[in-house]
């Protein structure tokens, strides 16, 4: 029985939210050293069994992570946050290397004024 089919409250193995999530196993396995948060149950054989809650984590981790351009740490800040009570940090606090270089062709030419700027001084000094 497929995932999607299964009642919403149901256990999920790591397979079957792995598949769900579009991940491979072990980012989830990763993801279970780096978030305190994320404790799926574990029966005979380290079998892992994720609960409803476990996959509300899982989902919002991976969409953190891959649509709002945080990072591992960003998401660790925000989540620990949440649970001391802080008021969490402002979206995108802790933006990937991508998601910044995506807002430089907006900046270019206020650096280009800059440059300039600073040329002149330059020129008009020596």
């Amino acid at each position: 029985m497929p995932a999607s089919e299964k009642a919403a409250g149901a256990l999920r193995t790591i397979g079957e939210l792995a598949q769900e999530i579009g991940r491979p196993q072990h980012i989830l396995r990763y993801w279970e050293t780096r978030f305190p948060q994320l404790r799926p149950l574990t029966r005979a054989g380290n079998r892992r069994y994720y609960r409803p809650e476990d996959v509300a984590l899982v989902r919002r981790i991976h969409a953190l992570l891959t649509h709002e351009g945080y990072t591992i740490r960003g998401v660790q800040r925000l989540l620990a946050a949440e649970r001391s009570g802080k008021a969490p940090p402002a979206p995108h606090a802790e933006p990937t290397a991508a998601a910044a270089t995506a807002s430089l062709p907006s900046l270019a030419p206020e650096l280009r004024k800059i440059r300039d700027t600073l040329s002149d001084a330059l020129d008009s000094d020596g």
